[in-house]
């Protein structure tokens, strides 16, 4: 029997609006930092144990043979072929500093395939969803149906990013840094808003260095649904996370890949 990802969604939704109630008495509280072990500082807060706390136990009353895999409870495993991928506050760093570019992100895959998304950023009013049927921006109660920006060349683009210092490796660093170089415009501490602002047709390429399942697999169906595509740059699989790289059009998308790809000559 097919799903139906209109009912799924609407719950979608429905988590997210919990989950906000949950997180916003954290922000600008200046709540108690925790750190996580890794190679970035890498913080964490009862903002993002809440949220995820509430989302979970509202998925497990729903729909007890769901899996689960959260970024701060990590993976309760299911009976069916549908798997909730949660990350309560992404952009912790951003969190902590009083900046709302932070955002809850709920997936839902079926059968191993990002399938449903949702992005919602409480403060500003924010929230961006995507499921087979395509992909929307609701603004305080007004929603409107994404489409990305097509017929741009990578010399006209505009790129998001989070951070140049998190592409870590000498590889990474001169991947992007060839890709900036090519295009017209770069811009950084976007977090999860920039795979969105792909979405609604505002920039061109939005890509992450290291990314988890979590940070990754609830902005995929939004992205297609508006019609972008997206790939792992050292060829992996989108679904696992890693080095990720999305883009309003398909020729955008090569055209960004085998610049990246190229290797200059030795002098």
């Amino acid at each position: 029997m097919t799903p139906d990802w209109e009912d799924l969604t609407r719950f979608a939704i429905t988590l997210a609006h919990q989950a906000a109630g949950a997180i916003l008495p954290y922000f600008r509280r200046n709540t108690e930092i925790q750190e996580k072990d890794g190679p970035v500082w890498d913080p964490v807060t009862e903002g993002d144990r809440a949220g995820e706390r509430i989302i979970r136990s509202l998925i497990e009353k729903q729909y007890p043979d769901h899996a689960i895999h959260g970024e701060e409870y990590g993976v309760k495993d299911g009976r069916s072929p549908f798997t909730w991928v949660l990350d309560p506050v992404d952009g912790t760093r951003a969190f902590v500093c009083g900046m709302p570019t932070w955002a809850t992100l709920i997936g839902l895959s079926f059968e191993g395939r990002p399938v449903l998304g949702l992005m919602n950023q409480p403060v500003v009013g924010d929230m961006f969803f995507g499921n087979p049927s395509g992909a929307w921006h609701d603004y305080r109660g007004h929603v409107t149906k994404m489409s990305t920006r097509s017929g741009v060349e990578l010399a006209r683009a505009t790129i998001g990013t989070t951070a140049p210092e998190l592409y870590r490796s000498r590889e990474n660093q001169r991947r992007f840094q060839t890709l900036r170089e090519a295009a017209r415009l770069t811009r950084y501490g976007g977090d999860s808003y920039f795979f969105c602002m792909v979405a609604a047709g505002h920039i061109d390429i939005a890509m992450d260095c290291g990314l988890q399942p979590y940070d990754i697999t609830p902005l995929l169906p939004i992205i297609t649904g508006a019609g972008g595509v997206a790939a792992e740059w050292t060829g992996g699989n989108l679904s696992h996370g890693g080095n990720v790289i999305t883009a309003g059009s398909d020729s955008l998308l090569a055209e960004a890949l085998a610049i990246m790809a190229h290797k200059p000559s030795n002098p």
